[in-house]
Order: C-alpha cells, then sequence, then structure tokens
C-alpha cells in the first residue's frame, strides 16, 4: 500500500511540475515516479514491484492511455519487471539487505543508471515490437535521462528530508589508549 500510495502521489507531483516539458505522453524529461518504483523495489522487492504494478495500470488506464490496452496493460508490467530486474542485480551483485544499509553512494548511483536504461529499453523494445515501422527510437533518450533525473531528485530529496528530520547520531569517540 505505501508503494501504491507513494507512486501515486509521485506521479500526481510530476503531474504539476513537469507536464509542460513532456516529450510525448508518458515520456517526460524529469520523470519523478522513476524514483519511487527504483526505491519501493529497493526496498521492498517483490511486494514492491506488485504494488508498482497495481499502480502503473491505475495511472496508464486512468490517466496516460486510457484507450490503449495493450500499452496500459504491457506498459504497467514493463515498468514492475524493470526495477524489480534492477533489485535482483543489486542483490546478486551487492548483497542488498532490506534496510539499504550495504547500498553505498557509488552502488546505488550504478542502481540508478542501471534502472534508467533498462526501464527505457523495455519499453522501447516492446513499441518496436508493436509497431516496428512506426516507432521512432529518439523517445529512449528523453525516458532515460527522464528517469536517471527523476530517480536522482527522489532519492536526493528523501536523504536530505532524512538529514533534516533524523536527529544527528551522538559523535563517536574513539577511547584513549
Amino acid at each position: 500500500m505505501i508503494t501504491i500510495v507513494a507512486f501515486l502521489t509521485m506521479v500526481g507531483v510530476n503531474e504539476l511540475l513537469f507536464k509542460a516539458g513532456e516529450f510525448v505522453p508518458g515520456i517526460n524529461w524529469i520523470y519523478l515516479p522513476a524514483g519511487v518504483r527504483l526505491l519501493a523495489t529497493l526496498l521492498f522487492g517483490l511486494s514492491g514491484a506488485v504494488g508498482l504494478l497495481l499502480s502503473a495500470w491505475c495511472v496508464n488506464f486512468w490517466l496516460f492511455f486510457p484507450d490503449d490496452f495493450s500499452r496500459s496493460f504491457l506498459g504497467g508490467i514493463i515498468a514492475a519487471v524493470a526495477s524489480y530486474s534492477v533489485y535482483i542485480m543489486a542483490r546478486r551483485f551487492y548483497g542488498l539487505q532490506g534496510s539499504l544499509v550495504n547500498l553505498t553512494a557509488g552502488k546505488l548511483l550504478i542502481c540508478i543508471v542501471v534502472y534508467s536504461l533498462a526501464s527505457p529499453l523495455m519499453h522501447h523494445v516492446w513499441f518496436h515490437l508493436r509497431d516496428p515501422v512506426g516507432h521512432d527510437w529518439s523517445g529512449f533518450w528523453v525516458m532515460a535521462v527522464g528517469d536517471f533525473l527523476g530517480s536522482v531528485v527522489v532519492f536526493y530529496t528523501l536523504k536530505l528530508a532524512l538529514h533534516l528530520w533524523m536527529p544527528p547520531q551522538a559523535a563517536r569517540t574513539l577511547p584513549h589508549q
């Protein structure tokens, strides 16, 4: 439920702030929900991916593509699978733990970059298979940039909020020897 609320909220925020900069429906130069997708799967694994699938279907069917069943249905699946794939990669290569305690800034940046390429690639391969002649690959890079920037904004905003909200830890000193 947390994933669904967070994702739908972020879609609303994205529509308010960045709708004017939309490349085409569903592809933005900054796409904040991408950060929620990655965060939800890194934190919650499969249950996060399921929440993303359900919320993506809501957004796709009722907001972005109400007249295109296959794009709404498969687009939601692709979005959830892309972020879940990065979660699987992080678990395998980084030994990712549920608390993300061992996810360093560098590893997180790699996860963001991989997700920012995987999601648009999966979407555009499907778009191409669906319409090989009419598909325009130019949206791939816009989607990659949008997913990257959206993820960076979400993660660093969350980091700042946690820094401001959480009390500073007591300074640790080494015992004198």
